[in-house]
This record gives C-alpha cells, sequence and structure tokens, in this order.
C-alpha cells in the first residue's frame, strides 16, 4: 500500500450551500453534491475504499440522487484544508473522508458544519465533534494482535514493527495499543520499528533492511502491507517467522497453506476493513434523505479476526456461506478481503471493489437500525476527554504465557 503524493487541484467555487440547501436540491430534482476525500491514494486499501464508495453512489436509488466527486490531496495536512474549504465553498452536502491528521483539520471541519456539510470520516479519525467518526481503531487491533504474536513466540523473541503512515492517527492508536501488551514481556525485544505506509511494496523493502540488520528475528507485528513483509522473508530464503497482520488476500491464503506453515508461517489475519467507507457513505445518505437521526459521534466497527484455521475460501464473488478470502486466481495478493460485509455492503461484490462498478440489478439496502457507539480515544477521536478505564482490554484473544 505504497504511499503517493497526488495533488488534485480542485477549480471554481459556487456559492457557500449546506445540508439544507444539499437537501433543496434533491427535492429539485438536483444530486446531493458529495465529496470523497482521500489524504493518499496508490494503494489497494485506499483505492478499495474509494472504489466502493463510487459503486454504491451508482447503485439505485444513489444513481439518481447523488453528485459523487472524487479529490486526493496527498501527506500534507494542509492540502487536505484547502481541499475541505473548495468543496464547503462549491456547495457540498456532505464530505467522506479519510483524514490525513486527527486535529490539523478541525477548524475548517467546523466551519463546514456550520454552514450545514456532513462530515463523515472513515477508518482515520478527527477530533472535532461536529464530525462523524466510522471506524474499528476502538475494537483493539493492537492490543489484539499483538497478544496473538506474543502468545506464538511463547512470550519471548525479537520483533519487527511495521507501521502505517506517520502522525496518523490509524497508525498511533495500533501501535499504542500493542506497545501496551509488548511492555508486559521482558522477554519481547522490539528490534526494529518501520514505517510501511500500509503498503506491500514498501513493506517489503522496509522488512529486507530489517532483515540484513537483524537475520535472527523471531516475529513480526505488522500493520497493512503484512504480504510484503512474507514476500521478504521468503526472497531471504529459510524459515518464516510469526506473524499478525491485516486483511490481504495473500496473508490470508498464506495463513492457512500447509506448506508456509511448515516454513514456520503462524499467525492471524484481523485489520483494517475498506467496508468502513461505504458504511459511512450510507449512513451518511440515510442522514441527508432524512431515513435516519443521528447526532454526530464516534461509531464502532467491527474487528475481522482470522485464524489460520477459520480461513475459508469463498467460490463466488462476495462473502457467503462464512467465507472470507478468494482464490488467488481471482483477485491479486494485494486485495484486501474485508471490503465486503454482507450485512452492511450486500449491494457489493468483488468487482465493485476492484473497478468501482455497481452489481447489476442491485438495489441500496437499508442498514440495521443500530449503531455501536465507539470509546473515547484521547487525541484520537475525542478531546478534553477520558479513555475508558479498561481501554486495550483484550476482546479477541486471551494471553495464554504470563507476563
Amino acid at each position: 500500500m505504497k504511499m503517493k503524493n497526488l495533488f488534485a487541484a480542485l477549480a471554481g467555487v459556487a456559492m457557500a450551500t449546506g445540508l439544507i440547501a444539499g437537501t433543496a436540491q434533491a427535492a429539485d430534482s438536483k444530486k446531493f453534491k458529495i465529496y470523497l476525500s482521500l489524504s493518499y491514494s496508490g494503494n489497494a486499501w485506499q483505492s478499495e475504499a474509494a472504489n466502493i464508495v463510487k459503486a454504491l453512489a451508482k447503485t439505485p436509488p444513489y444513481d439518481q440522487t447523488v453528485e459523487l466527486k472524487e479529490v486526493i490531496t496527498g501527506t500534507d495536512p494542509q492540502a487536505q484544508i484547502s481541499a475541505y474549504e473548495s468543496m464547503i465553498d462549491d456547495g457540498a452536502a456532505g464530505i467522506i473522508s479519510f483524514p490525513i491528521s486527527s486535529n490539523a483539520l478541525n477548524r475548517t471541519i467546523k466551519r463546514g458544519c456550520d454552514e450545514g456539510v456532513l462530515f463523515f470520516m472513515y477508518d482515520a479519525t478527527v477530533t472535532e465533534k461536529c464530525a462523524y467518526n466510522v471506524s474499528y481503531l476502538s475494537s483493539g487491533f493492537g492490543e489484539n494482535s499483538a497478544q496473538a504474536l506474543v502468545n506464538a513466540l511463547g512470550g519471548k523473541g525479537k520483533i519487527f514493527l511495521s507501521r502505517g503512515v506517520p502522525g496518523n492517527s490509524v497508525d498511533q492508536r495500533h501501535t499504542d495499543g500493542a506497545m501496551s501488551v509488548f511492555k508486559k514481556y521482558p522477554g519481547i525485544q522490539v528490534v526494529s520499528e518501520y514505517y510501511s505506509y500500509w503498503d506491500d511494496r514498501t513493506t517489503q523493502q522496509e522488512t529486507a533492511k530489517a532483515l540484513t540488520a537483524h537475520p535472527d528475528v523471531n516475529g513480526i507485528w505488522a500493520q497493512a502491507g503484512e504480504y510484503g513483509a512474507i514476500q521478504a522473508l521468503l526472497d531471504r530464503g529459510g524459515d518464516l517467522v510469526a506473524m499478525t497482520g491485516e486483511n490481504s488476500n495473500g496473508f490470508r491464503l498464506a495463513l492457512a497453506d500447509p506448506a508456509m506453515q511448515k516454513k514456520g508461517l503462524k499467525g492471524v489475519s484481523a485489520g483494517s476493513p475498506p467496508a468502513q467507507s461505504g458504511y459511512a457513505f450510507k449512513l451518511m445518505m440515510e442522514i441527508l434523505t432524512k431515513k435516519r437521526t443521528m447526532k454526530p459521534m464516534n461509531i464502532e466497527y467491527p474487528l475481522p479476526w482470522v485464524p489460520a484455521d477459520k480461513v475459508k475460501v469463498c467460490q463466488g464473488d462476495k462473502f457467503e456461506n462464512g467465507c472470507n478470502v478468494f482464490s488467488e486466481k481471482r483477485v491479486p495478493s494485494s486485495f484486501v478481503t474485508e471490503v465486503l460485509n454482507p450485512d452492511l455492503l450486500p449491494e457489493l461484490n468483488i468487482d465493485s471493489a476492484l473497478n468501482g462498478t455497481p452489481v447489476a440489478g442491485a438495489t441500496i439496502q437499508p442498514l440495521p437500525a443500530d449503531v455501536k457507539q465507539a470509546a473515547n480515544e484521547p487525541g484520537i477521536n475525542c478531546n478534553n476527554c477520558q479513555p475508558a478505564a479498561d481501554q486495550y482490554k483484550l476482546t479477541k484473544v486471551e494471553a495464554t504465557v504470563k507476563p
């Protein structure tokens, strides 16, 4: 998931209108103007997250009520701030966004909210109270995956930390959660920590560098891009190691591959679902079309958790009958499997995620009525707030090794 600084020039400014104007536009047979704002792109996760929003926007009845515009600004917070300003001035009814910073965008977001614009963040979060944050951050990827790795290593060993994007709230929360576990075990040594930008190729390159310095590594705790770490180990030759990672198709297939297991690979696939963007978009549209009333809040998306013995290959192009991965002939290894969700996004399939195309004959289905509120994460999804007393509580795995 290699980051690329792609800057989009936003042309022109129309009148500064907000939610009231957007609703009036729809009533006049005009479309809701929705902006999809990515802070960066160029990797499978971000592409899939954007594609499913595009596919949903082309699915009836949204195809008749939504005008969707995509803007990619890069990793400079000021560039995304400027983009937000232009979107607000252009009369956006809603902005769905992967934010680059949890705090730097707040002033502009507040200005947009005051003018009636709905802001929905997905995966990454902001601390401005008027925004809706849809994220799995509080569901515990960092601490649960770290404990799974500790269990696999018997509480002892040298490990790498393959992180995401510097300064991003997602990366920070994952790492804080992981370190809350690793620090309990004196036998666990973090011998290399590097940023891989949630990209397979970058992860492969950075892991290869770390292997040169520490060939005796015993385990790898990885965020997205984890399949690149496997490739680095295979390129080196010799044994594989215990690994935890996110939801790439290649990683899930590798975990369940007897040949890989024989080489020493063991671990669990968890982590960030691109499906969060689709969920956020549908929530936004239900509010705009008055099918749902909901105040701004932090919304928790459930944490996927697939150990090796639970990997099941799908026979079709959707998640059905409990399947959770696809044949390597159907999708590339970098494909992020958790872009699909049969309960929240039944309208979508593989092609929606790969190409942004709607499913023939599909129509938008209503979301479940209940929305789970996420826990406070100070500095990440709220300011001047207190974290939960059990902020790093294990929810998916138990400690089988005593600290």
